[in-house]
């Protein structure tokens, strides 16, 4: 069955943190301006929800339900696209949140490896892809590959290899891993209809070079702007000026992991730049010391404004 939605997705996308009170529960009252920040400030016109940005796997399954719903309804009409992530520990629950992402009229579905009880083959993988997408058939579905996260080092290529035959709703990869070699193979064996989507921010003119279609990230969110600079840059072929814009997202990149950049660092930062109330991380994640953000504050002025 072909996807309903089968546009290919292109550009950047957005991945979204999940705002949190400060008693650390789900607080969906942000998403509406956070909406508004990302289509107005930083011109992003897609989303992907409830990934490792978004603290997925220390959500609930009705905690997720209840973001993934409220950021469709706020990016309905405003966004190109948002898929929401899907994948959990267990089979069952990555099903449920399949179907409930068709249900309120996600425009497509990711899923990340098992990461506890790993798949050791790439068949092993595939069928566990396999199982989740057929819950909800409808979806344009993406494999989420982030080894650094996963521990799961199976070759993406081997992974996409006539997928479509076990998942006729496959329409790409979010490659988060460095091995620009898997990534080219990828992008080599992709088809015209299918997305391959960068996930390393630091590295994406690379990704760009090598043929993505467009871009998954974290840092997005606040630098979204200038990384759609970039693009154009590249896309106009001035790469002098898409390696300046590069140089300046690496060196805050490097600045902030110099420091200790993690999920609560990347939260406050955002809040930071853009003045919406995100609240903590939630443990075992720390929250980031004010002193810190401020550092990192201080270097992302000193570049970008």
């Amino acid at each position: 069955m072909a996807p309903a939605n089968d546009r290919k997705v292109t550009g950047l996308l957005a991945a979204t943190f999940t705002p949190l009170t400060a008693q650390g529960e789900v607080n969906l009252s942000v998403i509406g301006p956070y909406v508004d920040y990302l289509t107005e400030k930083q011109g992003i016109k897609g989303i992907f929800v409830n990934g490792t940005t978004g603290e997925s796997m220390s959500l609930s399954v009705a905690e997720r339900k209840d973001l993934a719903e409220e950021w469709c309804l706020r990016a309905k009409g405003r966004m190109d696209n948002v898929i929401i992530h899907v994948g959990c520990m267990s089979l069952k629950d990555s099903q449920d949140l399949a179907r409930h992402a068709a249900e309120i009229g996600a425009d497509g579905i990711a899923v990340i490896s098992p990461s506890f009880f790993k798949p050791r083959t790439a068949d092993a993988l595939r069928r566990f892809l396999q199982e989740v997408a057929s819950a909800a058939p409808t979806l344009p579905f993406y494999y989420y590959q982030i080894p650094s996260f996963t521990g799961v080092n199976v070759p993406v290529r081997d992974v996409i290899e006539d997928i479509e035959k076990l998942i006729p709703s496959f329409r790409g990869v979010k490659f988060s891993g460095s091995d620009l070699l898997d990534f080219g193979q990828c992008v080599s064996y992709s088809q015209p209809h299918w997305s391959v989507l960068y996930g390393v921010d630091e590295q994406l003119l690379a990704g760009l070079a090598m043929g993505a279609n467009g871009a998954v990230g974290s840092t997005y969110n606040y630098m979204g702007c200038y990384v759609n600079q970039m693009i154009s840059a590249f896309e106009t072929k001035d790469l002098v000026k898409a390696r300046t814009i590069q140089f300046k997202i690496q060196e805050l990149v490097r600045y902030a992991i110099k420091l200790g950049f993690d999920i609560g660092v990347n939260k406050q930062l955002m809040t930071e730049v853009s003045g919406l109330h995100l609240g903590p991380p939630r443990l075992p994640v720390m929250p980031c010391s004010p002193d810190l953000a401020q550092l990192i504050i201080q270097k992302y002025q000193s570049i970008f404004v």
